[in-house]
């Protein structure tokens, strides 16, 4: 049966290239010459996505119990890329997602030229694909003052070239988007040919390689393949490798890019009308380069290198009214001027994400600048490079105590690095290993050895939690009901019960198998103390030497942390 796009398909896309962009972020940043080689592309991509899943999140949230139809969904996800869009490559991928909302989403006519009529279809066939995936190529070009090829316009258009060869014998999106994906990946492959500053370094285009992964989560949300592409060549594969547990700590470094281009990036969003916009573009192409100016319907977003960054903000006041505004010097960092001198940063801060008020209160004792993760509510990294800021320090430790943030502590790390933030990411997965991690933080100590002795505790402390099961579900100890409790042990599923107290006893009898000096206990608002008294009773009299602390967490989504040191 042909399988075709819909609002769930939508979703699932989002999310799906905001996972593939958060791996492959650090591969693209590194390869990124081009236009300028301040090795942020993948970054870039990866914070416009960002922004755009997070808008279609929004979407489905705004019209529960149902859902939002098509046209709203692809709409949602180019304005939030739109809004959020970052650097060169993500602004124009904001206007690739732009035009093809504008097929999908109802606001061209269809192939017989007859006016689509929004809502009349809750799903686009590989026809409407083809005809979106070239609607968005053609847009790119136009977005673009001067396009170069062998660039991400050039894999736009491969394909959406090769997008049409394909729905000329078929009408599935799967077969289509499969097909658009490995010609983006062929095109992407000549890329060094055809562009000489990337000849010279050996690598292929950043952008077209962020674009590359976009459509492979496209072709992932339509078939449930994991589709990824290691080195030149691409595979699909269905298994995600595990996370690398080693600590990240790297410099803000100079770029390394040419001498001789302009000074500064200067990128806002802006409200104008057409005509406003048109007289823009003439006056910023004649100030600087990399010009690209997208969005429309009175809401644009500008992008730009220039010298004089004033006159580039002063031409977007003349236009109309521009909010937003960001100005990074390459090399330098962010802009913003001040009439007042900078605050004198501290040495070292530690950022912790956590999940409950309990636990907010507890590493803000210890000294840490804290992010809250309310239920439901991940963090988004823009609140993590925030909370960088505010710890005011020149080297900072981020903890995301989360496996689900890897991505986005990394790219939020990566951008604190833009702005002369030394930061180092320990990946805990639980909030238990940040509390190990920060137990050993020692700020008199050189950076480095601090943060080998955190990843050091944070490594060595197994993390297990006790969750309510929501439905009927296969796990790795069997299937369980809805309202069971569900023991984890790292992450996996190893007891179902039906009572707390002894679903926590029994994971803490498996955690303490292996051995253990300390046990932490994070209770939930749920869970008595009574529950608390037991787990301690039954450590103190089954293992000698085990010692057991308490904390209260407040509201969180998991019933009871568990840490064994």
């Amino acid at each position: 049966m042909p399988q075709n796009l819909d609002a769930v398909a939508v979703r699932a896309w989002s999310r799906l290239a905001l996972d593939a962009l958060g791996r492959a972020r650090e591969v693209i940043d590194a390869i990124n010459v081009y236009p300028v080689a301040d090795g942020d592309t993948g970054t870039n991509l990866y914070l416009t996505v960002e922004s755009a899943a997070q808008a279609v999140d929004a979407a489905f949230t705004g019209h529960e119990p149902a859902l939002p139809s098509l046209a709203e969904t692809v709409r949602a996800m180019a304005h939030g890329a739109l809004l959020g869009a970052r650097g060169n490559s993500g602004t124009i991928l904001s206007q690739l997602l732009r035009g093809m909302a504008q097929v999908i989403g109802g606001a061209e006519d269809d192939a017989d030229g007859r006016p689509r009529v929004e809502g009349e279809a809750d799903h686009a066939d590989g026809r409407v694909l083809e005809r979106a995936l070239r609607r968005a190529a053609e847009s790119a070009y136009q977005a673009v003052a001067h396009p170069v090829e062998g660039t991400v316009l050039t894999v736009a258009t491969a394909a959406a070239e090769a997008a049409t060869t394909a729905a000329e014998g078929a009408d599935d999106c799967e077969a289509v988007a499969r097909a658009a994906y490995e010609g983006a990946c062929a095109a992407l492959d000549a890329t060094p040919g055809q562009l000489a500053v990337l000849g010279r370094a050996g690598v292929v285009d950043a952008g077209g390689r962020g674009l590359v992964a976009v459509l492979g989560a496209l072709v992932g949300a339509l078939s449930g393949e994991t589709v990824t592409r290691r080195g030149e060549t691409h595979t699909y594969a269905r298994a995600e490798a595990p996370l690398d547990t080693r600590a990240e700590a790297v410099e803000c470094d100079e770029p390394a890019g040419e001498t001789g281009g302009p000074a500064f990036e200067v990128i806002y969003l802006l409200e104008a009308d057409d005509a406003a916009v048109t007289r823009l573009r003439a006056r910023l192409d004649r100030l600087g380069d990399s010009l690209v100016v997208v969005g429309g319907d009175g809401l644009w977003n500008v992008h730009v290198h220039v010298d004089d960054a004033g006159a580039a903000v002063e031409a977007g006041v003349e236009a109309g009214r521009p909010h937003r505004i960001r100005i990074t010097h390459f090399g330098a960092g962010d802009a913003h001027t001040t009439t007042q001198p900078p605050r004198e940063r501290t040495q070292r801060g530690i950022v912790a994400v956590v999940p409950g008020e309990g636990l907010v209160e507890l590493y803000g004792e210890a000294g840490a600048t804290t992010v809250h993760a309310r239920v439901g509510e991940p963090p988004a990294s823009g609140e993590l490079v925030d909370a960088i800021r505010r710890a005011h320090a020149r080297e900072v430790v981020l903890l995301p105590n989360d496996a689900e943030l890897r991505h986005t502590a990394a790219a939020a790390a990566e951008q604190a690095r833009t702005e002369g933030v030394r930061v180092a990411l320990i990946p805990t997965r639980s909030a238990v290993q940040g509390i190990a991690a920060l137990a050993v933080h020692a700020p008199d100590r050189r950076f480095d050895e601090d943060v080998v002795a955190m990843t050091s505790a944070a490594g060595a402390t197994r993390y297990g939690e006790l969750a309510v099961a929501e439905r009927q579900s296969w796990t790795m100890a069997g299937i369980c009901q809805a309202g069971d409790v569900l023991g984890l042990i790292d992450g996996d599923v190893a007891v179902i019960g039906s009572e707390v107290a002894r679903t926590a006893a029994s994971v803490l009898d498996r955690m303490l198998s292996a051995g253990g000096e300390m046990v932490t206990l994070v209770l939930g608002d749920s869970v008595p103390d009574t529950v608390a008294e037991h787990l301690e009773k039954h450590v103190r009299e089954t293992y000698l030497a085990v010692d057991t602390v308490v904390y209260r967490g407040g509201r969180q989504s998991q019933l009871l942390l568990i840490g064994v040191e």
